[in-house]
């Protein structure tokens, strides 16, 4: 539920309502804005006599909150949230954030001379797999400790935050370590410990959508993530999987407004995992941007044909510079911008 304080409460009416609220087991988030609070408060409201807190000072109203996800939904928190990820960028404001880097970390060399040409082209944040999730136990399955030290050397070079993707709870403290934004992929989305584990640190965190799940079930795996009281959670459209077989994924665009009409959380597109296929990725990517996504994520690699992960997906660099020009014109006309670190 969400109780509403009148215009100008004090701070101690705002926190004694938040203790009586912690007394009856509410967990309490707080909201300021400009001139009234809303606390969100989450737990079983059976528990809780509402004339007890509706009298209490400085409160106008309290609400229900109807969505399962609570935390997560708009009737919670109407203003889109903004994350501050590092280096001077933001994920849901009026700069639209570009990930881009090859699938894999692969080599120091390699990984140092992508993400100079991906920054080169207008990219804003860094993204490679120091773990990889891989359908066969026989494909390379990243370089773990020693990719996150590569990926950290180029984000520091370039003063640029690096995105990468954490399978396993016991890995999580260790790419935390580096990582400014930590991934969650559509295979661990509905992995609740993970959730949980990655919601009780304080880094921005990047959860794709599930393989075959519905919004609703990839909100309230967001949820799990805010419920630990990390708030910082960006959704990621990735495309699911349907009958049809021409492409990797089939590519929800349709998900980015309507999750938008549910929730005050950033959401960006992946094409590159949606399609599975260079081809296809420039159009889903102005797709998306044209569709209001907060960001995008490609997959870049010089020698597609060479690499370790994803290559037939991979756009060269000539082609990702290309598709940046595009996706400036079309972030301009929907009132984005796309911006250097």
């Amino acid at each position: 539920m969400i109780i509403i304080m009148h215009d100008g409460a004090s701070e101690k009416a705002i926190k004694d309502v938040e203790n009586r609220l912690l007394q009856f087991g509410f967990q309490t988030h707080p909201i300021y804005g400009e001139r009234k609070t809303v606390i969100g408060a989450i737990g079983d409201k059976r528990q809780i006599r509402m004339n007890e807190i509706l009298l209490m000072d400085g409160v106008e109203n309290v609400v229900p909150i109807m969505r399962p996800y609570k935390l997560a939904s708009k009737e919670l928190k109407q203003e889109k949230t903004a994350i501050d990820v590092g280096c001077g960028v933001t994920i849901g404001g009026d700069t639209l954030a570009v990930f881009a880097g090859p699938c894999a970390v692969e080599s120091r060399e390699h990984f140092l001379k992508m993400s100079r040409l991906v920054k080169a082209s207008g990219a804003n944040i860094l993204r490679g797999g120091a773990f990889k999730p891989r359908t066969s136990p026989y494909a390379f399955g990243g370089l773990e400790g020693e990719g996150l030290k590569i990926m950290r050397e180029a984000g520091d070079e370039l003063n640029m935050p690096i995105c990468t993707e954490v399978m396993d709870t016991r890995d999580v403290e260790l790419v935390a370590e580096y990582a400014d934004i930590i991934q969650i992929g559509a295979r661990n989305m509905q992995n609740f410990k993970l959730l949980r584990e990655v919601g009780s640190c304080k880094k921005p965190i990047l959860l794709k959508r599930g393989l075959a799940s519905t919004i609703e079930e990839w909100l309230m795996a967001a949820e799990y993530i805010m419920s630990e009281g990390n708030d910082d959670v960006i959704l990621c459209e990735r495309g699911i999987r349907t009958y049809e077989t021409s492409t990797r994924n089939t590519f929800d665009v349709s998900a980015i407004p309507v999750t938008q009409n549910l929730t005050h959380l950033p959401i960006i597109a992946d094409p590159s995992h949606a399609t599975g296929n260079y081809k296809y990725v420039a159009a889903v990517a102005r797709a998306g941007v044209a569709a209001g996504a907060d960001g995008i994520m490609i997959e870049v690699h010089d020698c597609p044909e060479c690499a370790a992960s994803d290559g037939p997906q991979s756009l060269k660099p000539e082609r990702f510079d290309e598709l940046m020009r595009q996706l400036k014109k079309i972030a301009n006309a929907i009132d984005k911008e796309i911006g250097l670190c």
